[in-house]
């Protein structure tokens, strides 16, 4: 079985008239991850078949934004991320149309899924699932016990561990929707929802997010300067998740954003009282310090 892409405006036209069905997806809401297919039949179809089966000649359209799936008995068959309207074709070989996902996504389909040929497409369970590809924003998070953070400035010997709190919104987006069907989200009956997926997200990012700050410590970067790295944090995160959310769910942070960031008084208090101490002392750091303010 396989797909093959329909003409253009086919599914205005005569050709979207003789399809014996057609399976569509209305725009995914951000709250969803997945949806099972919405299969509509031609009016001049007789056909009243099974709504997990999917006839030969039938019309399938992916938009924008969206990844399509075949799944037949519980395996995926075919995979399309390229936007149109496409034709099934049951007597053809499985085709994967990457769309903007390159050969990642084909190189995963040779992996995981199963290729075959039917000739008939009686006494199976065949389904169209929909999955969301766009930036999924709006996800908060903040840090419920403090995250260590190592300050260093050699200009006036500084060299201590603060606590940082901070929170704020991050996005993330579904990079290779093969690998979060079969590890997160395989044959929901209707739709699977961000909120079901959400509070393990948000643990797993939390606890990747202190050696994401460490690596800004270790450029010397000052823990006030952290909200003006939030692209270097996003790098340093997926680095820190690659392993959970790009090789097993097949998902990536795609932005980070800190909206207020606080450390203790006292520990605010100790680094002041350290570089007034230091500009006192050499008269040097003292002038570095005021040539870093005219800048």
């Amino acid at each position: 079985m396989g797909l093959i892409k329909a003409g253009m405006g086919a599914l205005g036209g005569t050709l979207a008239d003789q399809w014996k069905e057609f399976f569509y997806c209305d725009s995914l809401d951000k709250d969803v991850l997945m949806v099972k297919g919405q299969k509509r039949t031609s009016r001049r179809s007789s056909n009243n078949g099974e709504d997990n089966i999917i006839t030969n000649g039938s019309g399938i359209a992916v938009a924008d934004g969206q990844c399509m799936l075949i799944v037949e008995q519980g395996r995926v068959v075919e995979v399309c991320a390229e936007p149109g309207e496409f034709t099934f074709d049951a007597s053809t070989e499985p085709s994967v149309f990457t769309g903007n996902f390159g050969d990642s996504l084909a190189d995963t389909f040779q992996t995981v899924a199963k290729r075959f040929t039917y000739g008939g497409d009686t006494g199976k369970d065949q389904r169209v699932y929909y999955f969301n590809t766009k930036e999924l924003i709006g996800n908060k998070y903040g840090t419920a016990s403090p995250v260590p953070f190592r300050v260093v400035d050699n200009n006036i010997g500084l060299d201590v561990d603060i606590s940082v709190r901070c929170n704020g919104e991050y996005s993330y987006r579904i990079t290779n929707p093969l690998l979060f069907y079969t590890n997160v989200c395989s044959n929901v009956s209707t739709q699977y929802d961000a909120s079901e997926i959400a509070p393990r997200l948000k643990s797993e990012l939390m606890n990747a997010l202190q050696p994401a700050l460490a690596t800004l410590s270790a450029n010397k970067v000052q823990y006030y300067e952290i909200p003006a790295h939030t692209l270097e944090i996003s790098e340093a995160l997926n680095e820190q998740l690659s392993n959970v959310w790009r090789k097993k769910r097949g998902i990536e942070v795609f932005s980070f954003n800190i909206n207020s960031l606080s450390i203790p008084e006292e520990q605010q208090k100790k680094i002041t009282e350290w570089e007034e101490n230091a500009m006192t002392t050499d008269p040097t750091t003292c002038l570095l310090y005021t040539s870093d303010a005219a800048d």
